[in-house]
């Protein structure tokens, strides 16, 4: 049996998604149009297919036990000259994501990996180019502002023509009840008003 590369993430809304979608584009970056804008949980990961179904029952209740948080990204930031890559900053909702990205990736669970660097929730918007576009990319989204109220995340699927798509979306505290876990007190709640 084959394996698929699956990654998990929370989609950037519109108008923001599209938005910097295509400045990324603008930019040069070649993968821009393949990669639905995001902020990663779990990067790109090969998995044997005949475990899909047990990588989705792991996302459902991943989902059941969290609780909708509000992300705001402001500014950008470089992981330059570790990795060259420039973004765009969470600046609340951090810590809700770094909840999310530890639970998908229980050691328990069928998605369990390591990182090749700690965890740093991130847009990116340009990954790989020339540097004089990577500076103007920094440059030109250093007053970029977004914010709204994160619901879900979603399992993707990357195909043979290196484009992800969309395999399945998990609302937070779908299933709650039935599973027991409380409505309030979700290791993912984080007050509004936190910095992440």
């Amino acid at each position: 049996m084959g394996t698929v590369t699956l990654g998990v993430s929370i989609a950037v809304p519109e108008p923001y998604g599209s938005l910097l979608q295509e400045r990324r584009a603008g930019f040069g970056d070649p993968a821009a149009h393949g990669i639905p804008t995001h902020v990663t949980l779990l990067p790109p990961t090969e998995v044997e297919t005949a475990r899909l179904p047990a990588v989705r029952a792991h996302l459902a209740a991943v989902a059941a036990a969290g609780r909708a948080f509000t992300m705001r990204l402001s500014g950008t930031g470089t992981f330059r000259p570790l990795s060259p890559v420039v973004y765009v900053r969470v600046v609340e909702g951090a810590s809700a994501c770094s909840w999310l990205q530890q639970q998908v990736r229980d050691p328990s669970g069928p998605l369990v990996r390591e990182l090749a660097f700690p965890y740093h929730p991130h847009v990116t918007v340009a990954h790989g180019i020339a540097e004089e576009a990577m500076d103007r990319a920094f440059e030109e989204l250093a007053r970029f502002e977004a914010q709204w109220t994160v619901g879900s995340f979603a399992l993707y699927e990357q195909g043979a023509d290196g484009v992800w798509r969309k395999l399945s979306e998990y609302e937070f505290g779908v299933g709650r009840a039935a599973k027991g876990v409380p409505a309030q007190g979700s290791p993912v709640d984080e007050p509004a008003t936190s910095r992440g």
